[in-house]
């Protein structure tokens, strides 16, 4: 079935790119590559600068000078007919050179991109083809007995950690922690428009719950606003009162100042720390609101438990 609504290759391109943003000094990025006039095109072309450069991103590491991608969103299934449709691209791309054998049949690569794993391709791959698959790490297969190097990427079987924005190039995020973490690292890249690409496909597919995390952002602002205001003015009665007593020795105004300032700043402690302790907020946006680094705030939060 064909995902009619949600613009998934332009993301996928701009992803492909951010992961090999550390070495995208030796690489040519190409989207919809033409083979020849007529309408075929290949979903994404990624051309070595040097043939001798060896490539070390996890997902890079197969490539060669040529390098064709067939990208499925979501909504698709990388079947059968996918694969020989790729393998006569590779083919039609090699015959489509600058000349007689410009371009060596070694020279080229074939990497197929899919959400979960093909299992009826990698069945046909074994049995009808006679190739070998093997796992190499996490979400990335590798397929032996073809003169062409092969890999097949599954998405969500990828490494966070190794491939952070194809990992989350899906329709089902389903949790507050992942959506959490997905605009933390867009916080770094905000300003890059690639990232942007990226973001704005992944909100738009897992509308539902992202509505819900700014819902609950929401409602935890007006909480924090309350417990504020509450912690402020309990703050001002005991700062008066304190003020009070040590206007004795320091005059009346100065000790109410001083009470005022030590009650709100007490309060708005115990408030932040009742947010990270129930999991409202990290201990770094606590740490960023306070206006403290993280080790001191943590040293602030042990002094209000020995109260």
């Amino acid at each position: 079935m064909k995902d009619t609504f949600l613009q998934w290759h332009p993301a996928f391109y701009a992803d492909i790119q951010i992961d090999f943003t550390e070495e995208k000094e030796k690489l040519i990025f190409e989207n919809e590559h033409q083979l020849g006039t007529k309408p075929k095109s290949i979903d994404v072309l990624i051309v070595k600068k040097s043939k001798e450069t060896k490539i070390q991103k996890n997902i890079g590491r197969i490539f060669r000078s040529h390098n064709l991608i067939e990208y499925k969103s979501p909504k698709d299934y990388l079947g059968v007919d996918d694969f020989y449709k790729v393998y006569g691209y590779a083919c039609f791309y090699k015959a489509d050179g600058n000349g007689e054998d410009t371009i060596k049949a070694d020279d080229i690569t074939i990497t197929l991109v899919s959400k979960v794993c093909p299992s009826k391709l990698l069945q046909h791959l074994e049995e009808v083809r006679g190739y070998r698959i093997k796992a190499i790490m996490a979400g990335i297969y590798y397929v032996y007995g073809d003169h062409f190097p092969i890999q097949i990427i599954v998405i969500k079987e990828l490494s966070k950690e190794e491939n952070f924005w194809l990992r989350y190039l899906t329709d089902d995020i389903s949790s507050f922690e992942e959506v959490q973490e997905i605009m933390d690292q867009y916080e770094l890249h905000r300003h890059e428009k690639l990232y942007k690409s990226v973001i704005e496909l992944i909100v738009s597919a897992n509308k539902e719950i992202f509505r819900e995390v700014r819902e609950m952002r929401e409602i935890v602002r007006i909480l924090y606003d309350e417990e504020l205001e509450e912690a402020r003015v309990k703050a001002m009665e005991e700062g008066v009162a304190e003020g009070r007593a040590e206007g004795i020795a320091k005059g009346r105004a100065e000790g109410i100042a001083e009470g005022m300032l030590a009650g709100k700043t007490e309060g708005k402690l115990f408030v932040l720390q009742e947010f990270v302790n129930d999991g409202i907020i990290s201990m770094e946006q606590a740490a960023e609101r306070f206006g403290v680094a993280v080790t001191r705030l943590e040293e602030l939060f042990a002094g209000l438990e020995k109260v």
